[in-house]
């Protein structure tokens, strides 16, 4: 009898540990996604930029750009302390001044407007455009963009343009290039041309290099 109750014991027991195992199963490795961003560099230093996922278009389009070196020898031909800097018009690379602005790769992407979630802050990037009597339903430029540099943001633009991007760091070189010495159309005086380049970083090293938490 004594023999019978042991047994018993024993399947119990043994039971109930394999029930607790059941219950806390050990947590499966979690592994690290790599996100594309957008590496800036200009000879007043360099800066980092997150594409929106909200734009896909717009986002797929400055992908492919970067990736064929498209806007390398592209200089920022328009700048606005408190404002704005506006870059990626390849007529910029010529030395004819009065065409820069005019550029692009021959085509324009659709609208991507979202102002409930994606506005004129600073360091946003924006797509530029023709103005709407030229361009109703307000197409970007296929390459084109600019980059808010006022603190207090660019709010009166909001619903205009579609907002595709943040600078996540180097914020301080568009500090810089906003208030060189230019011409009456605001152009810079002196070139500033720019390198973009497609880098990627783990979702890890965005948080511990620039502080900032993809989506």
């Amino acid at each position: 009898m004594k023999k019978i109750i042991y047994i018993l014991l024993s399947v119990l027991a043994f039971a109930a540990c394999k029930k607790e195992e059941a219950v806390t199963p050990e947590k499966p490795e979690t592994k690290d996604t790599t996100e594309k961003i957008i590496e800036i560099k200009t000879s007043y230093g360099t800066m980092y930029m997150w594409l929106y996922k909200e734009t896909p278009l717009h986002r797929a389009n400055f992908l492919a750009l970067a990736d064929t070196n498209f806007f390398d020898g592209t200089t920022f031909h328009r700048i606005i302390k408190d404002f704005m800097i506006q870059g990626g018009d390849p007529n910029s690379k010529d030395t004819i001044a009065t065409n820069d602005g005019q550029g692009g790769p021959g085509y324009t992407i659709p609208a991507e407007i979202d102002a409930t979630k994606l506005k004129h802050a600073r360091g946003e990037v924006g797509a530029a455009r023709l103005g709407d009597a030229q361009n109703p339903t307000r197409a970007s430029s296929g390459s084109q963009f600019y980059i808010c540099h006022s603190t207090s943001g660019t709010q009166h633009l909001n619903g205009l343009y579609t907002v595709f991007g943040k600078i996540i760091s180097g914020i301080e070189v568009v500090d810089s290039i906003a208030i060189k010495p230019k011409d009456a159309n605001n152009r810079p005086l002196v070139n500033i041309p720019m390198d973009i380049n497609v880098v990627e970083k783990t979702r890890a090293q965005l948080r511990a290099d620039y502080h900032f938490e993809a989506n």
